[in-house]
């Protein structure tokens, strides 16, 4: 029995969920803070700690693992080229995004992002557990391949190369006052010369459990401060934790996105990288 047995989306609801709570092929992923995890969780969720996610160098907070750091996460996701992972955390979606962009990177898509996350579970009145998971090892664990040709991911040298030539649409995640250099979060404040800001979090309703707001509403904002929903974009922020739900609205909105897993750690502590400064265009 393959992951098609779900037939989920991308973005799922709490009501899409609840009937394969148990089955064999699905894995609920919760991104939550452990404390919270703790306390609950959704039933057979298994725990992976953001730091999982990441390899972190002296000026680059955020990159995707290594060979070894790969492997190491999918032996604990324990999951087959068959399984399904639906992703969900705490937030609103940046780190269960994030997680889902590095199985992408593995060419692996049956991926969902639990809309809303443990608030909408919560609102919906659905059940919880606090017990640990326990997983019986899958036979056929799924292998880690990195493309070298990424389709979702791109590097410094790639963008910065890029950037020079004015060919990239860039997305800037991050908050209004790192987007203009009023905070400073790495050498230097500001953005990549070209990007458009528009916060991810944004894209949240926060009068609805964290859910998104409906996408023809992003869509619609996105485009009214310039982007072209038609043209290739790359998104980033500090670490590419923020940015890993800007990706997945992405995904959701047919763009053709890769994320920049430097992000402004890296970008921001170069001191040869092209940065821009000021106010937001208006």
């Amino acid at each position: 029995m393959t992951a098609s047995t779900f037939n989920f989306g991308l973005l799922i609801e709490t009501e899409d969920l609840l009937p394969y709570l148990d089955h064999e092929k699905l894995r609920i992923v919760d991104l939550s803070r452990a404390s919270v995890y703790e306390q609950l969780h959704i039933p057979q969720a298994l725990h992976v700690q953001p730091k999982m996610l990441v390899r972190q160098e002296e000026t680059a907070l955020g990159l995707l693992p290594d060979q070894d750091g790969l492997e190491a996460l999918i032996r604990y996701l324990n999951i087959s080229p068959e399984h399904h992972v639906v992703a969900y955390d705490d937030e609103g979606g940046a780190w269960a995004g994030r997680l889902l962009w590095n199985l992408h990177c593995l060419g692996f898509e049956n991926t969902s992002l639990l809309n809303g996350g443990i608030h909408a579970w919560l609102a919906a009145g659905l059940p919880t557990s606090s017990d640990p998971v326990k997983l019986a090892p899958v036979e056929q664990l799924l292998q880690v391949k990195l493309n070298q040709e990424n389709t979702v991911r791109i590097d410094y040298e790639a963008l910065r190369q890029q950037v020079e030539q004015g060919q990239i649409q860039l997305w800037d995640c991050r908050t209004e006052d790192e987007y203009t250099g009023l905070r400073l979060t790495a050498r230097r404040g500001g953005h990549i010369p070209g990007a458009r800001h528009f916060e991810w979090s944004t894209a949240l309703n926060r009068q609805n459990h964290l859910k998104l707001h409906p996408l023809q509403r992003t869509q619609q904002r996105l485009e009214q401060l310039g982007f072209d929903l038609k043209q290739p974009v790359v998104v980033y922020c500090q670490s590419h934790h923020r940015s890993g739900l800007a990706y997945i609205l992405g995904c959701l909105l047919g763009w053709k996105i890769q994320a920049y897993d430097g992000a402004w750690s890296e970008w921001g502590n170069r001191l040869d990288s092209p940065i821009a400064t000021g106010e937001l265009p208006s």
